[in-house]
This record gives structure tokens, sequence and C-alpha cells, in this order.
């Protein structure tokens, strides 16, 4: 029974995770509104970029990481239906990234932070999302990084939502 227990608080976690992510993009969304894109992550310790822009709201990832090879990873950007939330989640599909991140940033133009989070671990294979430990990363107005000195190097996913500078008339 106390299986079952953790199930349910860990499904229950996800389904937070899941309704926040839902809640910027429909399920009905079109491609002007959403989109997710394959990129590698490549070790090496040299500094990447990686950005998907929708209209005039961007996701940035800038990291460096070290060893093993490349990894396929993916970026999701949303637009809300009234234009008032940007969403951007880049993950590795596969879970756990057996890299080694020296550095990372996600950088959300055009919004204001509302809700971000960073797992060293993704739900995948019957694996939970391990989220990060608070003192590992840092959430500013727009951007999501790590915290020198604190972060253990394990990054798999990474999820913000902005606010946008969306004024009505």
């Amino acid at each position: 029974m106390g299986s079952l227990n953790n199930f349910s608080a860990v499904n229950l976690v996800a389904l937070l995770v899941l309704v926040l992510i839902s809640a910027c993009v429909p399920v009905s969304a079109s491609p002007e509104r959403t989109k997710t894109v394959e990129f590698n992550v490549k070790p090496g310790g040299v500094v990447h970029t990686f950005s998907q822009k929708i209209r005039e709201y961007e996701c940035s990832f800038t990291y460096a990481s070290q060893g093993g090879t490349n990894e396929q990873w993916l970026m999701s950007v949303g637009l809300s239906d009234d234009d008032r939330l940007f969403s951007c989640s880049v993950w590795r599909p596969q879970g756990k990234s057996y890299l080694f991140f020296t550095q990372f940033k996600a950088e959300l133009k055009g919004t204001k932070i509302e809700y971000a989070n960073a797992y060293s671990q993704t739900a995948a294979a019957g694996q939970s999302d391990v989220p990060l430990k608070p003192e590992e990363f840092t959430i500013g107005d727009s951007t999501v990084t790590h915290t020198s000195g604190k972060f253990n190097a394990q990054l798999s996913k990474l999820t913000a939502i902005g606010q946008t500078r969306h004024d009505e008339l």
C-alpha cells in the first residue's frame, strides 16, 4: 500500500507540472503557438546556445558540458491563446543525461518568469522526475541559471513559464 501512496504522490507532482505547462500550450495548439525541436547537446567544455522563437518571444538554452558523446535533447516553446504566457522546456527524452554540465542558463526574452524548475532526471522508463535542490539554480526575472559552487553538474530537464509583457488596450 505504501508504494501506491508514493505512486500517487509522484503522479500528483507530475500532473501539477503538466497542468502548468498545459495552461501555456492548449491542446488544439496551432504551429504558430507551439513547437518542439530536436537538437544535440554537445560535450567538450565549449559553450553552446540553442534557441527557438514564437513571434517576439524567444527561449535560449546556453550550456557547457563534459564527458560522453552528443545527446539528443528537445526544446518545446509555447504561447497561450491569450498571449499572456510563454513556456519553454528543454529536456533529454531518454531520461537521465550522462553528461556533466559545467554551466547552464535558460533565458526567456520578452517575458518575466513566473515559474521555473530544473531536474537531474526526467520521467522516462518508469522513473520519476528528480528536481535539482533549490540552491543548485537561481531564478531571475528572465533567466534560470546554475548556481556556481552549488550546482552538482547533473541536468536532464529545465522548464520555465513567463508572463509576457502583453498589454490590453
